[in-house]
């Protein structure tokens, strides 16, 4: 590294820290490589698509970044003046679509694996591969220490203006961009006093993380490799727009309704009235100037505690969950390095080994509304397994709510990871039905299950 490409040098976020633990930890694995496969249709410009990302390099710090922590006394990331993104281009217009998917799936996976060297920037791939006349394959890779889901739409959306700007020989017009470093600096000027009475308070009296029966889910394999796999359920489009009409009436928003789902599958597995499990806050309900379209690791995981009373009616108990949600906004940037010394949980034991992520819509159609070139682009997001927790379950709300229950394969039972992902969804579908009856009586067995204790066994 040239002292003279230094631009800048600072310290990594709490997030940022966690990161690059569990990369160091499992270098081989691939997990923090976060993959977008996108399909453009209509002409495209080469030199403007590839002067476009080099401009957004330009204009964001994050795009320019490597992290070193050798002989160093704690992480830093450095901001180099200079760094090249270059464009990988495929021609593919001489094999058969089969051979063009098989080609492709071949491709993300050798890219995923291949991961990043963090200390040598850039920690971001581009490559576009022709499928067809006016039809490109646009592979986009980072690795997650870079920035969050929030921040990649507003880079794509920049992109696009900056792009659209080049094929018409303007100068494209962006609002100055808030550096990365303003809210590391934000970060480390913050009182932590308060958030830590908020928190010995919330976390008073729990001692373990709250187990998901580990005895039948979780086998005894002690393997330090890490390989992940993920159950798959969507509701129907009727019974989310059900969901949706319930969060309505009751003003309860539906990430609350994931959580309460969440919460109560807990209860019923570990056989715990109170439970705890991680949730993703965005980190930009801060005053900070620029937040909101801040590029950059901005997200936080937290603890969730829940108590689970089977007597309470279903909407008084969610509209306490929501309420509970609100009040930890003005704590949301405690470093979970500090929540866990605020709590009682033995130090080396994590606090939660289940977090949940809520996405208010698909990325994909987030992105495609964006206008610009390619309206008709389709968005495949490749990589999940982004968090180091045993189980992370995903939702995303369009017009279907689909949830994705990611786990680590070696410590679960494939079997039981398919009844709990059927249980999951007979608590959300149980829940629009079902809003004055307790807690108790919401179903959670699936129709085959039932059809079974009520006919075969009969």
């Amino acid at each position: 590294m040239k002292a003279e490409n230094i631009e800048d040098i600072y310290k990594l976020s709490p997030t940022q820290q966690g990161l690059l633990f569990h990369t160091l930890y499992n270098p081989e694995s691939g997990v923090y490589c976060d993959q977008y496969s996108i399909t453009l249709k209509g002409n495209l410009n080469t030199l403007a698509f590839e002067q476009a990302w080099q401009q957004l390099a330009k204009r964001h710090a994050v795009l320019r970044t490597s992290f070193h922590w050798e002989d160093i006394d704690e992480p830093m990331q450095v901001v180099h003046r200079q760094v090249e993104l270059p464009l990988e281009q495929q021609d593919w217009r001489g094999i058969n679509s089969a051979q063009q998917q098989q080609q492709l799936e071949s491709f993300l996976k050798t890219e995923q694996k291949r991961g990043f060297e963090l200390s040598h920037p850039p920690l971001m791939r581009l490559a576009l591969i022709q499928m067809a006349d006016n039809v490109y394959q646009f592979i986009w890779s980072n690795h997650h220490i870079l920035w969050d889901g929030w921040s990649r739409i507003v880079l794509f959306k920049e992109f696009l203006e900056i792009y659209q700007a080049l094929c018409t020989n303007q100068n494209p017009y962006l609002k100055p961009a808030f550096p990365y470093r303003k809210y590391i600096a934000w970060l480390r000027q913050q009182d932590l006093s308060q958030a830590e009475a908020f928190w010995r308070n919330a976390l008073k009296g729990f001692t373990a993380p709250t187990p998901l029966v580990v005895n039948k889910l979780f086998a005894a394999n002690t393997s330090s490799s890490q390989e992940y796999d993920e159950q798959k359920i969507e509701l129907s489009v009727a019974s989310t727009e059900k969901l949706k009409s319930f969060a309505r009436q009751y003003q309860i928003t539906l990430n609350t309704l994931v959580q309460g789902a969440w919460a109560l599958l807990l209860a019923r597995y570990s056989g715990q009235d109170d439970v705890l499990f991680g949730a993703v806050r965005t980190g930009r309900n801060s005053a900070l100037e620029g937040i909101e379209s801040m590029v950059g690791l901005l997200i936080n995981f937290l603890p969730v505690r829940v108590q689970v009373d089977i007597e309470l009616p279903l909407v008084p108990w969610l509209k306490k969950l929501q309420a509970q949600s609100i009040a930890l906004q003005n704590y949301e940037h405690t470093p979970l390095v500090k929540v866990h010394e605020c709590s009682e949980v033995a130090k080396g034991t994590p606090l939660f080994e289940s977090i949940v992520i809520f996405e208010n819509e698909e990325i994909n159609e987030t992105l495609r509304s964006q206008g610009g070139s390619w309206e008709n682009r389709e968005f495949q997001r490749i990589a999940e397994r982004e968090y180091p927790f045993n189980v992370v379950l995903v939702a995303r709300a369009g017009l279907e709510l689909v949830l994705k229950v990611n786990y680590e394969s070696n410590r679960c039972d494939e079997d039981a990871m398919v009844r709990l992902a059927g249980h999951l969804k007979t608590l959300l579908e149980g829940i629009a039905v079902n809003p004055d009856r307790p807690l108790i009586d919401l179903p959670i067995l699936t129709e085959a299950e039932r059809h079974q204790l009520l006919v075969e066994w009969n």
